[in-house]
């Protein structure tokens, strides 16, 4: 096994796309017409009507998506024209918000313990999907109307721009589920999909952060990213009493198009399980699977150049990784000065998340937005074309928060050409700071600052730096006093490490690893470090890249 690669450290600065899905705080319903009446606009391109017969169950119409998908990819890529004048398709984000779903307009209001809203077109989503409904053997569209939503403040005057417009054409932006997560008495939104092919969820007593999507093409490269987008959705009725619904969608791009299956448990850790057939249009140069992106301005382990009165500022403050061989690794996040993107390489990985690990309040002193509580996302691979390949982490330098700079995602080894076809089953989770099947003791703290000591008459450079890693829990490490022999066993790729120290604190839960390191030739030092007790592990490794220039 290998550790982190340092792959490229350029200096290029990227915002956020306008394809980014942006959170939300409003609804929407629908009315129920025959399928002809809202046809897929990727369907029309490719000529392809998803015809239904009496009895459609589920899996049926899944392969029938599929097909489709497997049709669009043989067939030229067709870009989606906004339906939107200029003006309407332009709006801000304030006057965006104005535009308010009506919740009793929801699709199967009091009826099921899930209803579906959906969002307007405007602001940076002018593409309308398509959504459908499964019920009763039978697929059946869903179409825009304008009497599902309030226009208010703001928004009230473009009441009459909209009502010139095709109501048949508009469709809308995206959709969100809601379910009584929290309580019985009120329905929260557990999952959106809004903006190309991301998808937020939230499990029990969180709020959204990080975001899944359903693929990631060319992130990180010189010819640009690719952002392949959901065009349509199908929605599977489920029962009354039911914790479990199931959506399908079709996506598109010039590259790739695809058929997933998403099967959605809510719980105390909200539960997808994605089944995503892949088709290549054209050759991807990188192809990235079960992508997640965060967003991390600064943080314990930040070199402080923030004027903030925020101590910590993300929505995810690592990666972690569960190898085929069985090794935890966790990688705290950083804002770099350049772009870094980093890679660890496995075969059939068990696992691999932007976790929210820090759930206390005082960590942020945030009390409009509860960084406490975002969610940490889990990928589990399960069946399907994971062979070789990495866990890629690319970390984008940004000067807000509004901008996610932190991706992650599977990129397998094989190439993916022009006619291929693949298959990755997944299963995606929400937790709070920790699983329950990692049972090392894990980092809870990572700082670094200047490695002088007090009151020296000749001090060191400030690129001396001296790092502090913490640890807790874990069956041993917990039962151990200070007076066992924990040793850290840590390797550098590059630069001169000193004063390697282990201790417990004085809470008696917390060992300490402390170090100095001297950067060699100005370049990034790439660490590995871990606990060990007579030569067996007690920690999840910690890993590190630690670029000189940050100090610049």
């Amino acid at each position: 096994m290998t550790v982190w690669q340092c792959l490229a450290t350029i200096a290029l600065m990227y915002g956020m796309s306008a394809a980014q899905a942006q959170e939300s705080t409003q609804q929407v319903t629908a009315q129920v017409t025959t399928e002809g009446d809202a046809q897929s606009a990727v369907a029309t391109a490719a000529n392809i009507r998803l015809e239904t017969s009496p009895e459609v169950t589920p899996e049926a119409l899944f392969d029938r998506v599929t097909e489709l998908a497997r049709e669009t990819a043989s067939s030229e890529y067709q870009q989606p024209q906004s339906p939107l004048p200029e003006a309407l398709s332009r709006l801000n984000h304030d006057t965006y918000r104005d535009i308010r779903f009506r919740k009793d307009s929801a699709l199967w209001h009091d009826e099921r313990l899930f209803e579906v809203e959906f969002f307007h077109l405007g602001f940076l989503y002018d593409t309308p999907v398509d959504v459908h409904v499964l019920e009763d053997g039978q697929v059946k569209a869903l179409n825009f109307d304008m009497k599902m939503f309030n226009y208010e403040k703001n928004a009230a005057r473009l009441r009459e721009e909209f009502a010139k417009l095709d109501q048949r054409q508009l469709g809308f932006a995206g959709l969100r589920l809601h379910y009584p997560l929290n309580t019985p008495y009120r329905k929260d939104e557990l999952l959106a999909y809004l903006g190309a092919s991301y998808f937020r969820l939230a499990g029990r007593g969180q709020d959204y952060g990080v975001s899944a999507r359903g693929l990631a093409v060319d992130t990180a490269t010189q010819g640009g990213e690719e952002f392949p987008a959901f065009r349509s959705f199908w929605l599977v009725k489920p029962e009354p009493e039911s914790s479990t619904i199931t959506v399908f969608a079709l996506l598109d791009s010039p590259s790739v198009a695809g058929a997933y299956r998403f099967d959605i448990e809510a719980s105390n850790n909200t539960v997808v399980d994605v089944d995503a057939r892949l088709f290549a249009r054209d050759d991807v140069a990188k192809l990235g699977v079960a992508p997640l992106t965060s967003m991390f301005m600064h943080g314990e382990n930040s070199v402080d150049r923030h004027d903030d009165f925020r101590p910590e500022v993300h929505d995810s403050d690592g990666m972690l990784m569960h190898t085929s061989s069985g090794q935890w690794i966790w990688r705290p996040l950083s804002n770099p000065v350049t772009l870094n993107v980093s890679q660890l390489r496995d075969t059939s990985p068990l696992g691999f998340g932007l976790m929210q690990r820090d759930r206390d309040f005082d960590s942020y002193l945030d009390d409009e937005v509860d960084y406490q509580r975002r969610p940490s996302l889990w990928i589990e691979p399960r069946e399907g074309d994971w062979n070789e390949g990495g866990v890629e982490l690319v970390e984008i330098p940004v000067d807000s928060e509004v901008h996610d700079n932190i991706v992650a995602y599977w990129v397998p080894d094989a190439e993916f050409r022009a006619g291929d076809e693949r298959r990755y089953q997944y299963r995606l989770s929400t937790y709070n700071e920790s699983l329950p099947q990692e049972q090392l003791g894990r980092v809870i703290r990572t700082r670094q600052g200047w490695g002088a000591k007090s009151r020296e008459s000749d001090p060191p450079p400030h690129s001396l730096r001296r790092f502090i890693v913490d640890f807790r829990g874990g069956e041993e490490l917990a039962s151990l006093n200070g007076s066992q022999p924990v040793e850290a066993k840590l390797t550098v790729a590059r630069g001169e490490v000193s004063e390697l120290r282990v201790k417990q604190l004085p809470d008696g839960k917390t060992w300490r690893a402390t170090f100095k390191l001297a950067p060699q030739d100005n370049e990034s030092a790439d660490m590995q470090l871990k606990l060990m007790l007579r030569g067996s592990t007690l920690t999840e490794t910690w890993s590190y890249i630690w670029n000189p220039n940050v100090l610049q």
